[in-house]
């Protein structure tokens, strides 16, 4: 059985061939590209024409005999279609700043406590409900000529296909869902203003299929898997039992748990945690860090300054460079969206009366070491939270490739981690799609595949004392 995920990124996208065969899985990478936002008048957008010449370009390349192709993309954001079928604009991207001023507007409509209480999603100003407010106040006229709204993932399935979807995972991003009952909560869309005509049924990963049109030239179908990358990158985690904790390693990274149902006490909501739609009926009860995204910034600066160094690079660098030296805490406000990310790492420190560091190695050093501090402060809220005792972290995703941060994380959280498959998100993709077809018979038999296809490295913790030291120092920089 041949398929195709198509795996869509806020920096990156590829095509992703997989093979399934005698219950083990290959993989094959068939297109890759670059996908980054746009300015348009002052702000940021995603160019939508162009990700749909990526997506036939991926189907060109892809083999002629797929049986099925299921796309996945980042969270929050969407795009309106027309009556007559047309994308109407530019989608936005979600480091716009115009969500800034709105979400005191709808905190004024419906108060966060009752916003978590409905959709448990945690308070992050880039979430889809404040862009959606900016959009009925200053776009009307976008609204009232819409006839549906759909996510990222859904709209690009739609340029395929023709054909509406509203996937549980993905939709779940949107602080729109009623996360017990699963869908559209008429009292949230009736706070922010949005027509609940807008909005198509949920259905579950894997529950919406259609034809690709004839225009692509191919014959396959279009099956929505864990539309959200991070619910595909979670279904391809190899969990078994319970006492495990993920971090889905990327430009974020998120570090939560698989549980059966939502938990939306104040606890949770203060924690800032969120509880995001998974395969299967899971919840994935998780907090955003802000990951990556910091050193790929330090990364960008440097090169521009005439250090190009890879990534291998800048790990080996941090590797030989003094420990603890400085600690931020990375899920600052500060680190989401700046111009110039060396000069806020250098300000955070120097606000905490640590020195800044200078140079390659003393920063990545300070922004590894941050984020396995960070992990930590997720693993000790996750088990008070949940009740839980947690012996192990699963890490998926790119982040697998950087041996330092895993090895910190291990020490960082005194227990093992376990990190693999690389390509976690393209592999839940594809099983997800497996399962629809009736190839696969259910989550379980996927992470199977997993755990005999794609092997596993295992860091223990070490330095604990050293570790336990810089703990306490960072909880006391963080008050």
């Amino acid at each position: 059985m041949k398929l195709l995920a198509i795996d869509i990124g806020a920096s990156s996208g590829r095509g992703i061939l997989g093979e399934l065969d005698n219950g083990r899985l290959t993989l094959s990478e068939v297109h890759r590209f670059e996908n980054h936002p746009v300015e348009v008048d002052g702000h940021k957008h995603w160019d939508i024409d162009g990700l749909r010449g990526e997506l036939l370009t991926a189907l060109k390349h892809a083999d002629p005999d797929i049986e099925s192709v299921g796309i996945d993309t980042w969270g929050v954001d969407y795009g309106y279609v027309s009556k007559d079928g047309e994308v109407i604009g530019l989608p936005f991207a979600y480091r716009d700043d115009r969500t800034i001023p709105m979400v005191d507007e709808v905190h004024g409509r419906i108060p966060f406590e009752r916003l978590y209480e409905i959709t448990g999603i945690q308070f992050m100003r880039l979430n889809t409900i404040y862009q959606m407010a900016d959009d009925v106040k200053n776009r009307p006229g976008v609204v009232a000529d819409a006839d549906r709204v759909l996510m990222m993932p859904e709209l690009l399935s739609f340029l395929l296909t023709g054909k509406h979807a509203a996937e549980y995972s993905i939709a779940s991003t949107s602080a729109l869902l009623d996360a017990r009952e699963r869908t559209w909560s008429d009292e949230v869309l009736e706070a922010v203003g949005m027509p609940r005509s807008l909005f198509t049924d949920i259905s579950p990963p894997g529950g919406f299929s259609a034809g690709l049109l004839p225009e692509t030239g191919r014959t396959a179908t279009v099956i929505c898997p864990g539309c959200h990358d991070t619910a595909s990158a979670v279904a391809a985690t190899p969990l078994a039992g319970d006492g495990a904790m993920y971090i889905s390693s990327g430009t974020w990274s998120l570090a939560g748990m698989e549980l059966a149902e939502p938990i939306l006490t104040p606890e949770a909501r203060t924690a800032n945690f969120t509880n995001e739609g998974g395969v299967a009926g899971t919840i994935r009860f998780l907090k955003n860090v802000m990951g990556l995204w910091i050193i790929q910034e330090c990364q960008r600066l440097w090169s521009e300054a005439g250090n190009g160094l890879g990534f291998g690079d800048i790990c080996d660098a941090a590797d030989t460079a003094p420990p603890f030296v400085a600690l931020v805490n990375a899920n600052a406000e500060r680190f989401l969206a700046p111009k110039d990310m060396l000069a806020e790492i250098r300000a955070e420190c120097e606000r905490t009366g640590q020195p800044a560091p200078q140079g390659v190695g003393p920063t990545a050093r300070c922004v590894f070491e941050s984020l396995a501090m960070a992990y930590r402060e997720c693993l000790e809220q996750l088990r008070r939270l949940t009740g839980q005792s947690i012996d192990r972290i699963h890490i998926v995703g790119g982040g697998v490739q950087n041996k330092l941060l895993c090895q910190m994380t291990a020490d960082a959280c005194a227990v093992p981690v376990l990190a693999g498959p690389v390509e976690a998100t393209a592999i839940g993709n594809l099983l997800v799609q497996a399962i629809a077809l009736g190839a696969v018979s259910d989550l379980a038999a996927a992470r199977h595949i997993v755990r005999t296809t794609f092997p596993l490295d295992e860091y223990t913790p070490q330095d604990q004392a050293a570790w336990a030291r810089a703990w306490k120092r960072y909880q006391d920089l963080r008050g």
